[in-house]
């Protein structure tokens, strides 16, 4: 996307708030969310996967434990019906991994390699919705010590990652009593935390880069594909959503 079409996209939104606060909230409107996906949006690599080869690395004997239990359960998932995106999204690779050992994984990896896969770009629209007033908000699949870690780098507002409310001991590879903002499960976390922060839709920001973001994004007034692949790229297209391309 150029910087006219960026211009000229941000001119239309100013115009639609504009006319939002008059008709609907006699001027004084209410406060504006940007929700963000994180790897392939914010994120120029797979933060769950780095974790992941790190983990590996620094235990090899995990190769014998994560990688088995992760088939197991991709196997398990199918004969479920799930789909075989679903069914190989599951958690076995970290199974009789520590809690506190992947935070502390995490924070170490986000402080050494990946805040340097966070594109220019994807920095520079983060301060303008700063100087919006605008609430940050990251909404990932990625596991939760990883998603925080990376929250706090990128100066989010909340965080809503892939994990239970309490997180002690070891992980079974389950989902079981999760929180998982995945595909359509995006879609009521980011409802509700609309809800709960008294946010308008129609008025908030939503990035993405593949088709299962597609779900929460078009719950938004202001839908933006990030580096698209191929079929959610047809559909911003059908849909005339921005296209903006955020590289490292």
């Amino acid at each position: 996307m150029t910087t006219v079409q960026v211009e000229e996209f941000t001119a239309r939104f100013m115009m639609k708030r504009q006319h939002h606060e008059v008709s609907h909230y006699g001027g004084n409107m209410g406060s504006v969310a940007a929700y963000f996906d994180l790897d392939g949006t914010l994120l120029d690599a797979s933060s769950e996967k780095t974790l992941t080869a790190s983990l590996l690395y620094r235990r090899p004997w995990r190769l014998f434990v994560g990688l088995p239990a992760w088939f197991i359960r991709f196997f398990i998932g199918l004969i479920r019906r799930q789909s075989v995106y679903d069914a190989a999204r599951n958690r076995g690779h970290f199974t009789l991994a520590k809690w506190d050992v992947l935070s502390a994984y995490s924070q170490r990896l986000v402080d050494g390699k990946l805040q340097h896969r966070v594109p220019k770009e994807a920095k520079e629209r983060l301060e303008w919705h700063r100087s919006q007033g605008h609430r940050l908000v990251l909404v990932t699949a990625t596991v939760a010590p990883m998603a925080e870690a990376m929250s706090v780098c990128l100066g989010m507002d909340a965080v809503y990652g892939c994990g239970p409310k309490v997180r002690e001991g070891v992980i079974s590879g389950s989902e079981k009593g999760w929180s998982v903002p995945r595909r359509k499960g995006k879609v009521p976390v980011v409802e509700q935390d609309a809800v709960k922060n008294k946010h308008d839709l129609e008025l908030c920001w939503a990035y993405g880069n593949t088709f299962a973001d597609s779900f929460f994004m078009e719950k938004c007034g202001n839908p933006i594909a990030v580096n698209p692949e191929g079929p959610l790229k047809k559909l911003a297209v059908e849909r005339d959503w921005p296209i903006f391309s955020w590289r490292v």
